[in-house]
C-alpha cells in the first residue's frame, strides 16, 4: 500500500489476486467511491481482479533473498483510475516477513504521499498525448499508466490488513517514491485494449461535460470522469447499471451480428451476420471473439462475467442448432463463474445482475402479457416490464446495502432506455475507428454525446425530485421487510390494474410522494412552519443556513458536504431564488454541496472568502460558478448589504495580508452579523479560538445577540470571552449524526447553557427553523417540536435560572432528545468526498 493508505496487496501461499475498485483507465481519474471518501453502496460491484504469480519474500535479517524473484505477470486488471487496492482470496495463514521484494502487476499504486485530492468533477485528468506527457514527469501518473500485464519490480513492506474481514491476507507499502521499475512491457492484447480506451477518451474530449462524462462509462465502464453530482445522480435514480458495463451492452454488440435473438437460428435471421454470409457455427465463432473482446477492453467486473457467460452459451446454442433455454444458460454461467472465482458469490455487484438477468427471463414476459391484456401496446409493456421486474427483485438488495428505496427508478429507466442503444452503438464505433481515423471517431463520439446527454438530463431531472428516494432500514432485515412489502405490492396490483379509477388514484399518490408540492408537504408536515426567518439545514457534517429573504427568495450561507441534502433542504423550504450565496470558507464540508444548491435555481452571485485554501475546493467552486455563469465575489470587511427584510454586515475576515495563520481556511471564514425581524444573528463559520479573539478584539461594540451559529460545529476551541460577550438566547449548532471528531463537544454546550442558552443541533433535532420576534423567540425541528427560547417581554436574560422562571421553560440541563427526522441520519464524512480537507479538530 502506498504511503497515504490507498493501496494494498495481498500473499497467499499459492495465489496473488490484484483487485482495483473502479471503472477508470490507465491516466484515469479515481473511483467514485474513493474521491467520496465512502465504501462504495455496492461492494464488489465494481471490482475487477488479477491473478500473478506468487511474492518472493526477502528475508529482511539478512538482507538476502530467499529465492530467486519470480516474474509477476498481471492477466488481467481494471484501469488505474485511482491508486489500486490490491487484495488475494484468503488462504492459509503465512508468516511474512517485514521486507518483500516482488515483481508485481498493474495494481500497485504510486508510493510517494498524495497531496490534497482536487475536485474530479472539474478538474478531471487529462488523456492521450497531454496525459502521456505528464505521465513522464509525474511518478503518480506514471503508476496510474501502467496496463494490465507489465512486469514491475518494487519493494514493499508488510503490514497487517486492513479490515479482519476481508479477503486479505496482508498489506504490502510501497516504500519507494519512485516511478515503477518495468521490467517486461504488457501483452499485444492489452496494448490493445489500452489504446482503444485511450482513443475513446481522446475523441470524446470535446464534448459537452455530462456526455464527455458518461459516453466512456456506457461503452466501456470508464467512469475516471464521471463527477460525484452526476454519480450522485444516478444512484438516486438507480441507473448505475448503465456506467457497470453489463449484459445490455453485450446484447446490443451481438444484436449488430445476429439480429433479433429469436430468429437466430432461423432462415430468415438477421443482422450483419447472413449480409456477410456466415453460418451458424461461423456466426457463434464470431460472436464468441466479440464476446472475450469485450472482456477485455471493458475489464472483467462481475456483470461483465456473468453477460459474456450467458452470451457464450447462447452462442453455443446457435452454433449446434440446439434450442436457446435461456435460464438454463444463465445458470450454467453461474456456476462456472462461481466455481472459476468463489470470491464471486460474496460480490453483491454479480448478486444483483444474476437477479436482474432472472427477473427479465422470468417476471418480465408474465408482466408484459398481462399489460398486454390490458390494451398496452406491445412494445411498451415489455419495456415497462422489464423495468419493473429488474427493480422489484434488486431493491432489497440495494435495501441492504444502502438503506433507501428509490421511487423514481422505473420511469427514470424507461425514459433512459431511449437512448441507450444508440448511445452505446455509436459510441462501440467511436472505440474502433479511434486508433485507425480519430476525426472520424470525433464525429461518431460527437453523435454519441446527444442521447448521452439525455440520459444524463434524466439522472439529473429525476435525483432533483424531493421524493426521489427515502430512507428505509438497511441491512439484511430492512432487505427482508421490503421483499415482503413487494411481494404484497404485487399482489395487491393484479387487483388494482383491474380497476382504472384506483390505478389514477395510486398513481396520483405516487406522483404527490414525488414532487411533494411545499403547501402539500406543508399541510402534512408542518414543515416549513409559517413565518420561518432562519432555516440551519441537516446537511450532515457540515453547515447549511438559509435565511428568509421574501417568497421563494433567501440568502444562502454554505451548502454543506452533499448536493442533495442542500437541495432537498432548499426544496422543502420553497426556495428558487438565491440572489447570493455566501461560502464562508472553502472546506469540503461547507462548499461541496454547491451544485446542489444551483440546481434549478437563479443566482445572483457567489461571495467567498478572500483566502483561496484548500486551493482544490477553491477551484471546484470557481469552476462550478463558470460552468453556471454566476459571478463570484470575495467578502471585504465591513461590507453592508440588505435583501427584502434582511440586513448584514461582513464582520471578519480582514483585507489581506491580515489573515490568521495557523489554521488559515478556518480563521478565515466569513463571519456575518444579521439582523430580521427585530432579531440579532451572527454566523461565525469556523472560526477558532485565534480568530474569535480577534474578531472580538475588531469589534469592540459586539454587543449580544439572539441566535448564535456557534463556530466549527460546537468544536471544544472556542473563546470563552467571545461567548459571554454575545449571551445567546439561542445556539445553533450544525454537525452531523455519530461524527468521529466529537462534534460539538459536552464543554462547549455547558459553556452556552451557563450564559443563558437553548441549545439546538442538528445531530439530534434535524433541521432547526427560526421564527418569531424578539419579544418571543422559538425554533422549530423537522419533527414538529417547538423549543421556547427567549423572554415574552423581549428583554434579555440575565442568567439561566432566571430565563426558565420568566418564560416558563425550565432550563435544559442535558442535550434534546435524539428524534427521528424526515430523511436517514448520515455519519460524519458519508457525505463529504473529500473528507481529507474538510475540518478535523474536534
Amino acid at each position: 500500500m502506498a504511503p497515504n493508505g490507498s493501496v494494498t496487496a495481498v500473499r497467499t501461499p499459492v495465489l496473488v489476486v490484484v483487485q482495483q475498485r473502479g471503472g477508470g483507465d490507465e491516466g484515469g481519474g479515481r473511483d467514485r467511491s474513493e474521491r467520496r471518501g465512502t465504501p462504495s453502496q455496492i461492494p464488489g460491484a465494481a471490482s475487477r481482479t488479477t491473478a500473478v504469480t506468487p511474492l518472493t519474500a526477502t528475508d529482511a535479517s539478512h538482507n538476502r533473498p530467499a529465492a530467486p524473484p519470480p516474474s509477476v505477470t498481471a492477466r488481467q486488471g481494471p484501469s488505474v483510475a485511482s491508486p489500486p487496492v490490491v487484495t488475494a482470496p484468503q488462504g492459509p495463514s503465512v508468516a511474512l516477513p517485514p521486507t518483500v521484494t516482488a515483481r508485481q502487476g498493474p495494481a500497485v499504486a504510486p508510493p510517494a504521499p498524495m497531496a490534497a485530492p482536487q475536485n474530479p468533477a472539474v478538474t478531471p485528468p487529462e488523456s492521450g498525448s497531454a496525459h502521456r506527457a505528464q505521465a513522464s514527469n509525474d511518478p503518480l501518473a506514471a503508476w496510474r499508466g501502467l496496463l494490465p500485464s507489465t512486469r514491475i519490480r518494487l519493494v514493499a513492506r508488510a503490514a497487517p490488513p486492513l479490515s479482519p474481514t476481508d479477503h486479505v491476507a496482508a498489506v504490502l507499502r510501497v516504500t519507494d517514491d519512485a516511478p515503477p521499475d518495468k521490467i517486461g512491457a504488457p501483452s499485444t492484447l492489452q496494448r490493445l485494449a489500452g489504446s482503444l480506451r485511450t482513443g475513446l477518451r481522446e475523441a470524446t474530449d470535446g464534448l459537452p461535460p455530462d456526455a464527455r462524462a458518461l459516453l466512456p462509462g456506457l461503452v466501456v465502464g470508464d467512469t475516471s470522469r464521471v463527477p460525484p453530482d452526476l454519480d450522485d445522480a444516478f444512484r438516486a435514480t438507480d441507473l448505475t447499471h448503465l456506467l457497470a458495463v453489463s449484459g445490455s451492452n453485450l446484447t446490443i454488440v451481438l444484436a449488430l451480428l445476429i439480429g433479433p435473438p429469436h430468429l437466430a437460428t432461423r432462415a430468415e435471421r438477421r443482422g450483419l451476420a447472413p449480409r456477410l454470409r456466415l453460418s451458424l457455427r461461423g456466426t457463434a465463432v464470431v460472436g464468441g471473439v466479440l464476446a472475450l473482446a469485450f472482456v477485455v477492453v471493458c475489464r472483467p467486473d462481475p456483470s461483465v462475467l456473468r453477460a459474456a457467460a450467458c452470451g457464450l452459451i447462447t452462442l453455443l446454442a446457435i452454433g449446434t442448432g440446439r434450442r436457446r433455454a435461456l435460464l438454463p444458460a444463465l445458470a450454467a454461467a453461474v456456476l462456472l463463474l462461481v466455481l472459476y472465482d468463489p470470491w464471486l458469490a460474496r460480490s453483491y455487484g454479480f448478486l444483483l445482475s444474476v437477479l436482474a438477468t432472472g427477473a427479465l427471463l422470468l417476471l418480465a414476459p408474465r408482466w408484459s402479457a398481462a399489460l398486454q391484456r390490458r390494451r398496452v401496446p406491445p412494445r411498451l409493456a415489455e419495456v415497462i416490464a422489464a423495468a419493473a421486474a429488474a427493480q422489484a427483485v434488486c431493491a432489497p438488495v440495494v435495501a441492504v446495502l444502502a438503506a433507501r428505496v428509490g421511487l423514481v427508478a422505473v420511469p427514470c429507466n424507461l425514459l433512459a432506455e431511449l437512448a441507450v442503444a444508440p448511445a452505446t452503438v455509436l459510441g462501440f464505433a467511436a472505440l474502433a475507428a479511434a486508433p485507425l481515423a480519430l476525426p472520424v471517431a470525433r464525429v461518431l463520439a460527437w453523435c454519441a454525446g446527444w442521447p448521452t446527454e439525455w440520459i444524463a438530463g434524466v439522472a439529473r431531472t429525476g435525483a432533483a425530485l424531493p421524493g426521489a428516494e427515502f430512507g428505509w432500514p438497511g441491512g439484511w432485515a430492512g432487505g427482508l421487510v421490503l421483499a415482503a412489502a413487494t411481494v404484497t405490492l404485487v399482489t395487491v396490483g393484479r387487483r388494482v390494474l383491474r380497476r382504472p379509477w384506483l390505478c389514477a388514484l395510486c398513481a396520483l399518490a405516487v406522483i404527490l410522494a414525488v414532487c411533494r408540492p411545499a403547501p402539500f408537504t406543508r399541510v402534512l408536515t408542518g414543515w416549513p412552519p409559517p413565518g420561518w426567518r432562519a432555516v440551519v439545514c441537516d446537511v450532515g457534517q457540515g453547515d447549511g443556513l438559509v435565511l428568509a429573504a421574501g417568497d421563494g427568495t433567501a440568502l444562502v450561507v454554505d451548502t454543506g458536504p452533499e448536493p442533495r441534502a442542500i437541495d432537498r433542504c432548499l426544496t422543502d423550504l420553497g426556495i428558487r431564488r438565491i440572489p447570493l450565496l455566501v461560502l464562508t470558507h472553502f472546506h469540503a464540508d461547507h462548499v461541496d454541496g454547491l451544485p446542489g444548491a444551483l440546481r434549478g435555481r437563479t443566482v445572483g452571485a457567489i461571495e467567498t472568502t478572500t483566502l483561496q485554501d484548500p486551493p482544490g475546493q477553491a477551484q471546484f467552486v470557481r469552476n462550478t460558478a463558470a460552468a453556471a455563469r454566476i459571478p463570484l465575489v470575495r467578502a471585504a470587511p465591513g461590507e453592508r448589504r440588505h435583501l427584502g427584510p434582511l440586513t448584514w454586515e461582513v464582520l471578519w475576515p480582514p483585507a489581506p495580508p491580515a489573515l490568521p495563520g495557523p489554521d488559515g481556511p478556518n480563521d478565515a471564514s466569513v463571519t456575518l452579523l444579521v439582523r430580521t425581524g427585530g432579531l440579532t444573528l451572527l454566523l461565525l463559520g469556523d472560526l477558532e479560538p485565534p480568530a474569535q479573539q480577534a474578531l472580538l478584539s475588531a469589534h469592540p461594540e459586539l454587543a449580544a445577540v439572539d441566535v448564535l451559529k456557534v463556530a466549527h460545529h460546537g468544536s471544544a476551541y472556542q473563546d470563552p470571552p467571545l461567548i459571554r460577550r454575545l449571551a445567546p438566547r439561542l445556539a445553533l449548532i450544525s454537525c452531523g449524526a455519530d461524527n468521529p471528531y466529537g462534534h460539538p463537544a459536552p464543554r462547549t454546550i455547558e459553556a452556552l447553557r451557563a450564559q443563558g442558552a437553548r441549545v439546538l443541533r442538528t445531530d439530534t433535532d434535524g433541521s432547526i427553523a427560526v421564527l418569531g420576534t424578539p419579544a418571543r423567540l422559538s425554533a422549530t425541528v423537522t419533527d414538529g417540536r417547538r423549543a421556547e427560547a427567549g423572554l415574552l417581554s423581549g428583554r434579555r436574560r440575565g442568567s439561566r435560572r432566571a430565563a426558565g422562571r420568566r418564560s416558563g421553560v425550565p432550563p435544559p440541563r442535558r442535550p434534546p432528545p435524539r428524534r427521528l427526522t424526515a430523511g436517514r441520519r448520515r455519519p460524519a464524512g458519508s457525505a463529504g468526498r473529500r473528507t481529507a480537507r474538510a475540518c478535523t479538530s474536534a
